[in-house]
């Protein structure tokens, strides 16, 4: 039997991915295009790399009426150079002939009234920039000459000084332009709240106590904006500090899985619905990838691409097409101007991109710096509050082996926190195997606890079906209990043997399941019986969400701190609103620092589960 398979490997994984081609278009499916219609006297375009992953990047165009009269139609054209190329867009037509490209209007955005603007986008691999560029067959800047003007760069991040209850003094490098800078936009939670000529800002009239992000974009003289500055995070003095964990608070995290917008249709929105967003204080938004050595993205798509509707939507408004940010992550940016105490952490890893750890740790502060740039892109740096780093294990085996050594989780979370710095969240999804030589012994955990503020230790998943024939057994027992398939598989256990270690309590958050693991061929109720294989379930089978198994396998005994069930031949178990209660006041007792679930996806339209977690632990 393989311990301890884990929580985090993406039981649901499977997701449509027809959505994709809604906004990213294979270059093969985009029509021809038509000899430019006029000239670009009135019009200018301007390039942007928006993001680089190091195998490929975002790049955006901007076309810009600066005449007197609308435009009814626009092309763009510029030249790669060989090694460079457009792999998909969207919102204009673009094809390739050798190293030129073109792009042109779709239907519904080819006409531009004086003074209005325009954006598409692409996703491109290789390393160089645009050059060459024509628009509508004249130059790009309105000019004679080509490429055309570029846009200024980006600020550099704001600092903040002076804060008081309704005040901050804000100040910044300066951006740079080959024309020169004329003056800068000044952002707030993403909305423009100022313009002005210097480098500094103080904004007046918030609120105390309250969290704030701010951004600074420059202009040059031809009002062309460039990037966004790196995202500053304040915090006004005095006010209430809200439900947050706070001194002596307790932390309520949950997990929200990308792929669960596919076929489980669970939303940002559904948060709010469901009441749980108020009584929660952290959410880890699961997963980011970690291959070649850096964090990217995991899925794109339902990260900052999927565009919601009105009623989807927590705020009511629905998405437009040329926002700047879509998908969950602006949902999440919702979810915090609604619910101000919650804290989003990015989560990288999982059960099946833990494999990407063993070489990004060779070079730990490199590794840090890529999180840094992916978690802090000035699209959604003020989305986030910090990392979670989940590596399904650091010098063992889970879907795959790693053997960089006990010194290597210390080193990575020691670069993560060099270089996130004291107002960023460094946090991590660990083993709770608690066997003589398990895992906890293999890795120097109480060396890395004092980079981070918490362990997300993962107390489930000790027992399921991956044993096909039994004996069953609760997947997340709280203690030991006499015929328990394997030593040290219990949280109790595994909570000491970190204490034991030098892991603080109040840093070590107890893990529940909201999900059940499940037999069948089983003929006794009681734990220890054999079965004959996984149970069925929605999505994978031996696993079940506690919002169906409620009611189609009610509990019929308790063991351990957990509940179990047996229906006909199914022998389930998972914990409950009453078990959670019990598990809670377990956590209290024990001071740790509160606790968390995987995940949201589990849970009953009301938010049974997420209500026990909150009033248990107070």
């Amino acid at each position: 039997m393989n311990s301890q398979p884990a929580l985090h490997r993406p039981r649901f994984r499977s997701r449509a991915v027809a959505g994709l081609t809604a906004l990213l278009l294979p270059l093969a499916a985009l029509v021809g295009l038509a000899t430019p219609a006029q000239a670009a006297a009135s019009a200018t375009a301007s390039y942007t790399k928006v993001s680089d992953w190091g195998t490929g990047f975002e790049g955006k165009w901007t076309v810009k009426n600066t005449g007197t009269t609308s435009l009814s139609s626009w092309t763009v054209e510029w030249d790669f150079p060989a090694g460079t190329a457009v792999t998909s867009g969207w919102d204009a037509d673009i094809t390739g002939a050798a190293n030129h490209w073109t792009a042109k209007n779709k239907t519904w955005n080819g006409t531009l009234a004086p003074g209005a603007t325009v954006t598409f986008g692409f996703n491109g691999t290789g390393a160089g920039a645009p050059a060459g560029c024509k628009l509508n067959g004249g130059s790009c800047d309105g000019g004679p000459g080509v490429p055309g003007d570029n846009p200024p760069s980006a600020p550099g991040t704001p600092t903040a000084s002076e804060i008081t209850n309704t005040s901050v003094k804000l100040s910044w490098t300066a951006a740079t332009d080959d024309n020169g800078i004329k003056n800068y936009d000044v952002l707030r939670d993403g909305t423009k709240v100022a313009t002005v000529t210097g480098t500094t800002y103080t904004n007046t009239g918030l609120t105390a106590g309250t969290d704030y992000s701010y951004t600074v974009q420059a202009r040059d003289t031809a009002d062309q904006t460039g990037p966004l500055s790196g995202a500053r995070a304040v915090r006004t003095t005095g006010g209430d500090p809200g439900p947050g964990p706070g001194p002596g608070g307790k932390v309520k995290l949950g997990y929200f899985t990308e792929w669960g917008v596919y076929g489980r249709n669970y939303h940002v929105k559904n948060l709010d619905t469901s009441g749980s967003a108020a009584k929660i204080t952290h959410i880890n938004y699961a997963f980011g990838n970690v291959t070649g050595g850096k964090c990217t993205i995991g899925d794109s798509y339902a990260d900052y691409e999927k565009a919601y509707t009105a009623d989807q939507s927590v705020d009511g408004v629905a998405d437009t097409w040329d926002q700047p940010l879509r998908g969950s992550f602006n949902q999440l940016r919702k979810l915090k101007a609604k619910y101000p105490h919650i804290k989003v952490l990015w989560s990288f890893g999982g059960w099946t991109w833990s494999g990407g750890f063993g070489q990004a740790v060779q070079n730990p502060a490199a590794f840090a710096q890529s999180c840094y740039d992916l978690v802090e892109d000035p699209r959604w740096a003020d989305v986030f509050d910090g990392i979670d780093l989940d590596w399904e294990y650091p010098n063992a085996c889970g879907l795959t082996c790693d053997t960089s050594g006990p010194a290597s989780f210390k080193n990575m979370m020691q670069a993560m926190r060099a270089k996130f710095g004291p107002n960023n969240l460094v946090t991590a999804a660990t083993t709770a195997d608690a066997s003589a030589g398990g895992k906890i012994d293999k890795v120097d955990y109480a060396g890395a606890a004092q980079y981070m503020d918490w362990f997300n230790v993962m107390t489930y998943d000790f027992f399921g079906a991956f044993a096909a024939q039994g004996p069953t057994a609760p997947h997340s027992p709280l203690t030991s209990y006499p015929g328990i398939p394997q030593a040290g598989f219990n949280s109790a256990e595994a909570i000491a043997k970190f204490k034991a270690q030098g892991v603080p309590a109040n840093k070590l958050l107890l893990g529940i399941g909201f999900y059940g693991r499940g037999w069948t061929g089983v003929t006794q109720d009681a734990p220890g019986g054999t079965a004959t294989g996984a149970a069925p379930g929605t999505y994978e089978a031996g696993i079940e969400d506690y919002k169906v198994l409620k009611n189609t396998c009610p509990p019929t005994g308790t063991i351990a701190g957990t509940s179990y069930a047996k229906c006909g031949s199914n022998w389930w178990s998972y914990d409950t609103p009453a078990t959670i209660t019990s598990k809670m006041a377990w956590a209290n007792q024990q001071s740790l620092g509160g606790a968390f679930f995987w995940d949201f996806t589990g849970d009953t339209a009301n938010g049974e589960l997420v209500t026990a977690i909150k009033s248990g632990l107070g």
